[in-house]
């Protein structure tokens, strides 16, 4: 851990040092790499947390497109900025503030720590990894494709840290922040030692997306995009729709093109081309899902359909839950698989009301053709994002992240550039 602080530092006062081009040529490189090793880092990701092989690809290329967004936007972005004052001349300008301690999951095991690295890379910042301990050849892989882009010694390393090795490594002066993506536990807990050694820190965490449906909007339509929603990645996302708020008059019509598309899913191994849902990445994963799904028919759900999963591996059947009661975990908590619960509303506030109830508050996805409607839920949904007549997604372009117990700081767009910066203002007459 010593060495590595000592790297990261040094790299730290060399790489800010550097032009503007240098870094963005890295992140060029960077992105030609991921494109000509897409099937093989698809293969790995398949390996090692079972995401289905076609989803890795598209995970690479997303990576890619990271990588090259800011290289082509990301120094427009920093140049200071004048503004008016009582002096001759007043600007802010962005700077660096050090090596950024990245701890990162395992769900999106390159897309989660490139979309850091990208930006901060670019900045100046270098970046310890601390990635799950599932994934861990993703971590070593990701560290070697920086390398042959040319990055220096100790702009990026991963380290095999113990969680307890993390937190001591957050209080070191060397570590000037740190960024989170993970469970809302992990993220109170880092952020406790964050700001007790007072380092700025952005936490992407749980969510419980509602997906909204109203009665004037397309139910076919609706539901094709509801479902991939949902079953993206075999449920484990973050931003997956995970609550479908369904108007009562296109009920019937919204649930049966639903359930069509969550029969027509293909459940199995992951190296499989066809293969549209893999396996849970871990068993107690799988085992936790479970016991979530056995509570939620005990409160009261009941299943509208559940399909059949093989039964070698952690895998788990896709499904359809109906009338989950408010407190129980289809209703409030994150399921991370490929069940949907659905939960029909009558008014408007009933569906705020609903899209609200839960401690969460990432993303969220309204389907209406109503532009009044949707202004007056894009207002009064409590979460990071609104998705009107589309799904939840990230963009390189538009800033990412969370509210309530779902985070707080943001990554992408310009704000995942200048999160990690000193925003320094200059006064001069």
């Amino acid at each position: 851990m010593e060495d590595a602080l000592e790297r990261a530092d040094r790299a730290f006062r060399d790489w800010r040092g550097r032009g503007f081009a240098e870094r963005r040529r890295l992140n060029e490189r960077l992105a030609d790499l991921l494109e000509s090793e897409e099937d093989e880092l698809a293969g790995l990701m398949a390996l090692e947390m079972g995401k289905p092989l076609a989803q890795g690809v598209a995970e690479a290329r997303k990576c890619a497109w990271v990588a090259r967004h800011y290289a082509e936007t990301g120094e427009a972005t920093l140049l200071p900025r004048h503004v008016p004052s009582d002096g001759s001349a007043t600007w802010v300008r962005h700077e660096p503030i050090g090596p950024i301690l990245a701890v990162m999951p395992w769900n999106f095991p390159f897309w989660q720590v490139i979309r850091v690295s990208a930006p901060n890379f670019l900045t100046g910042n270098p970046m310890l990894l601390k990635h799950a301990p599932s994934v861990p050849q993703c971590a070593e892989r990701i560290v070697g494709l920086y390398r042959e882009a040319g990055a220096p010694e100790g702009l990026v390393q991963n380290l095999f840290l113990t969680n307890e090795q993390a937190a001591a490594l957050i209080g070191d002066r060397r570590v000037r922040g740190v960024t989170l993506t993970g469970s809302s536990r992990a993220g109170s807990e880092v952020g406790a030692i964050a700001g007790r050694f007072l380092k700025p820190m952005v936490a992407e965490l749980g969510g419980s997306d509602p997906f909204i449906v109203f009665d004037d909007a397309d139910p076919a339509e609706a539901a094709a995009a509801g479902a991939d929603a949902r079953l993206i990645n075999s449920g484990q996302s973050c931003i997956a729709a995970k609550r479908f708020l369904v108007h009562r008059p296109v009920l019937d019509g919204f649930l049966e093109r639903f359930e069509a598309r969550f029969r027509s899913a293909s459940v199995g191994d992951p190296m499989i081309p066809a293969t549209t849902i893999g396996p849970l990445a871990r068993r107690d994963l799988r085992d936790r899902f479970e016991e979530q799904l056995a509570a939620s028919v005990d409160a009261g759900a009941g299943w509208i359909y559940r399909g059949n999963a093989p039964e070698r591996g952690f895998f788990a059947a896709p499904g359809i839950l109906r009338g989950a009661p408010g407190g129980s975990p289809a209703a409030d908590e994150e399921l991370f698989g490929p069940v949907a619960t659905v939960i029909p509303f009558e008014t408007e506030a009933e569906a705020v009301k609903i899209a609200n109830r839960t401690a969460y508050g990432l993303g969220s996805s309204v389907w209406t053709t109503d532009r009044a409607l949707a202004g007056r839920m894009i207002e009064a949904v409590e979460a990071g994002s609104v998705f009107v007549n589309g799904i939840t997604k990230s963009d390189p372009r538009v800033p990412f992240g969370g509210t309530k117990a779902s985070g707080f700081g943001r990554e992408l767009g310009p704000d995942g550039l200048t999160e990690f910066t000193n925003r320094k203002t200059v006064w001069m007459r």
